[in-house]
């Protein structure tokens, strides 16, 4: 029998005696709970921290909110403490933000791919912990879609021409890397003043996903299952061109759809290409909200089939060249309007990393997947597990 798996916050809700009565802020949401289930917060009040104030991240503190739109600061009702969010009038905590604080910690889910937004809310509050001289303790949990090494897939974003709020810095799009593994690479190789402690999931293995081994928490609207979460490194690049990315049914990000599109073409098309480790059906719909809201759209269904030889950085671009060649006069790039990048435009360069990405993909040029002996040799240092 396997022993119990422990997230980061469960090891250290053993450490009250040593941080006293220190005041604690926290970077948290309701995804990030214990391994018995108990939000965060409320299990570090309960266990004596002196937690005195929340930030939260994009889909704010309950994770419900629309992709893309800004949220404001907020009281948290079951706590009673005050929520600065992290995706409203700055993405960055303020010096006035962290007057009065001892201590951050960070304790939020992630999904492993680059251009979540967790991941870069991260960074800003190592950023402005270290201008602060903050110390920063990072509460790790696992990826759940998997952390082998092996499974990474490019491309490294361009930072020069593609860095933005869903892809800062310079790494794989789908990293294969726990949140506080990126933490110490970054803190290493961009903020080495800053005061870092990272604490680890116990009885965790990187080969490990939230299928068996581990529950998976919603983190947002349209990430509820793991299914989805392993596709979305792919079939997200959609929100860079003119096809509905499944927002708006049950299932965003494993249907995709248009009103131009012919289910079946675009079915076999995508059964004749280097996709593996899913099924591949037609499929109609109606979205209930967002591109083509009300308008009937036909495209294709992705049901997982075998995680293990599923690529969906391969999938999704496998799908772009697939829609760049049927419909070369219908797919535009699509302006992307979010509260981190209000005229929308450049959207699918800050997706996949690629400086002039809708050429290269119309031009069915090379886009460099193959990234794992790379970045293996680049983040081996800072691996946990």
């Amino acid at each position: 029998m396997k022993p119990d798996f422990l997230n980061g916050i469960d090891t250290f809700l053993h450490y009250r005696q040593a941080y006293g009565n220190k005041r604690l802020a926290l970077v948290t949401n309701n995804a990030a709970i214990t391994a018995k289930g108990q939000l965060s917060r409320v299990a570090l009040l309960a266990a004596g921290f002196n937690v005195v104030r929340l930030f939260s991240p994009e889909h704010g503190i309950h994770r419900t909110g629309a992709d893309g739109v800004a949220q404001d600061n907020d009281l948290d009702e079951i706590t009673g403490l005050p929520v600065t969010s992290l995706y409203g009038s700055g993405l960055k905590p303020s010096r006035q933000d962290l007057e009065g604080i001892d201590l951050m910690l960070f304790d939020i889910p992630d999904i492993g791919c680059r251009f979540y937004t967790y991941l870069w809310t991260m960074t800003y509050v190592m950023e402005a912990c270290a201008d602060n001289n903050l110390p920063l303790i990072v509460l790790d949990r696992p990826n759940p879609i998997g952390a082998l090494l092996a499974k990474a897939e490019g491309p490294t974003l361009d930072e020069k021409y593609c860095s933005s709020f869903i892809g800062r810095w310079a790494i794989p799009l789908k990293h294969s890397c726990t949140l506080g593994e990126l933490a110490l690479y970054f803190a290493a190789t961009r903020l080495p003043a800053l005061d870092l402690e990272v604490v680890r999931a116990e009885n965790y293995s990187r080969d490990y996903t939230a299928l068996n081994e581990f529950i998976f928490v919603p983190t947002s609207p349209a990430m509820q299952d793991v299914h989805t979460a392993m596709l979305y490194p792919g079939m997200g690049l959609l929100e860079g061109i003119n096809v509905n990315e499944g927002r708006g049914t049950r299932e965003p990000f494993r249907v995709c759809g248009a009103p131009f599109i012919s289910g079946e073409k675009l079915r076999d098309a995508c059964a004749t290409s280097t996709i593996s480790g899913v099924k591949i059906e037609s499929h109609a719909y109606v979205p209930t909200e967002g591109l083509y809201k009300n308008e009937r759209c036909e495209g294709v269904r992705f049901m997982v089939i075998d995680p293990l030889v599923l690529q969906p950085v391969t999938l999704g671009i496998s799908l772009l060249r697939a829609l760049f060649s049927l419909y070369p006069e219908h797919i535009q790039m699509r302006l992307y309007k979010t509260a981190a990048n209000p005229g929308g435009a450049g959207h699918l360069d800050k997706l996949l990393g690629l400086h002039g990405s809708f050429d290269l993909l119309r031009n069915n040029a090379d886009i460099p997947t193959d990234v794992k002996h790379s970045w293996a040799a680049v983040i081996a240092p800072y691996l946990l597990y």
